[in-house]
């Protein structure tokens, strides 16, 4: 296909991705579908439409009729659409509230202990664990804390249930047959299990770190970049559709997510994005760059499971939250996580030319 006629569908995906954010974002105000978020540096964007990954919804549909020809468009599409499905399930199951947390406030003169944590003076802390909940009244009546907040928690599956669900966007992928090899390896059955925990894998990697304007949109659309630069320039010219695509719509939804977000795009959003990235990198098989291209996420979830296993702890998870917690501005986390993946990528295609070429 000529440069221009590619261009040209590049420039769809992206005008048709910002249209359909902006008509999503004013349908989900209408509703009054918004989020009420629970990071207390976070409760300023109370009120603002979440949910808004049903625009990408639109816009893989409208990839699909342009694209209605090419096999790895068609599966990754497919792939993406339900991720999409199952994410919205899970958007829509959390409208209804769990719980409602306590938000307090140190207004003492020294440190007070509380649950895992230390509370500075000052400090603000949500109360999540039944030992910080035993002890948030007795705080409270003592002048040492102050409630300032009730934070609503959204209802979520459990743990095993959700494992079950992601793993269903990889099944459907290995039914397709398409992928036989992987990184020079063939897979036989083991293509099952490995393309089921890949796009797991991805889909929460990117889940995590939706949790700033702009942060899992832009590393996305960083890294899609990259692994179609890394195709090009190494041979493997089936990268830039699918991840071209993909990063062009990160860039169409940024319009509108960027900081400060007027929409947010929940777990809609996440599971389109995440299922979609292990998508391309499994059917263009450029798994090593692809893992690399996606380390900032990967990592963060990482540090994530380490806080939930007990051998670290964080005041607020995942990390960028535990950053903002520290003092750090939203928009400074957002740019040094966008320009650590550049800096990954960079590495990988330096790598790739003077060590492994």
């Amino acid at each position: 296909m000529a440069l221009e006629n590619i261009l040209y569908k590049f420039f769809i995906t992206f005008f048709a991705t910002v249209i359909f954010t902006w008509f999503v974002r004013k349908a989900l105000r209408d509703a009054d579908l918004t989020d009420n978020p629970i990071v207390s540096e976070h409760r300023h964007k109370a009120g603002t439409p979440t949910m808004g990954g049903i625009a990408f919804l639109f816009t893989v549909l409208l990839i699909l009729s342009l694209y209605f020809r090419n096999e790895d468009i068609l599966i990754i599409s497919f792939i993406m659409l339900t991720g999409g499905v199952m994410g919205l399930i899970d958007d829509l199951l959390g409208l209804r509230v769990k719980e409602y947390q306590k938000v307090v406030k140190n207004i003492s003169d020294s440190v007070v202990p509380i649950g895992l944590l230390d509370l500075g003076v000052g400090e603000e802390a949500r109360i999540t664990t039944d030992k910080a909940k035993e002890q948030v009244g007795p705080l409270v009546e003592e002048g040492k804390l102050e409630l300032v907040a009730e934070i609503p928690i959204k209802y979520e599956p459990s743990e095993e249930v959700k494992i079950i669900v992601q793993l269903i966007p990889g099944l459907f992928l290995a039914f397709t047959g398409v992928i036989t090899t992987l990184g020079g390896f063939e897979l036989g059955l083991l293509a099952y299990p490995v393309l089921m925990i890949g796009v797991l894998g991805s889909i929460n990697a990117v889940n995590l770190i939706d949790g700033m304007d702009g942060l899992a949109a832009g590393i996305i659309a960083i890294a899609s970049a990259f692994c179609c630069l890394y195709g090009i320039m190494f041979g493997n010219t089936s990268t830039g559709y699918p991840f071209g695509l993909l990063g062009t719509m990160c860039l169409g939804f940024l319009v509108f997510n960027r900081y400060p977000a007027s929409i947010f795009m929940g777990d809609t959003g996440s599971f389109i994005l995440g299922t979609g990235y292990a998508a391309a990198v499994l059917l263009t098989d450029i798994p090593y760059y692809g893992v690399l291209a996606l380390a900032v996420p990967i990592v963060s979830t990482i540090i994530s499971l380490m806080h939930r296993a007990h051998i670290i702890t964080l005041p607020v998870e995942p990390l960028h939250h535990t950053l903002n917690y520290k003092g750090i501005s939203e928009i400074k986390i957002v740019l040094s996580y966008w320009l650590l993946t550049v800096a990954v990528c960079v590495i990988g295609i330096l790598a790739k030319l003077y060590i492994f070429s």
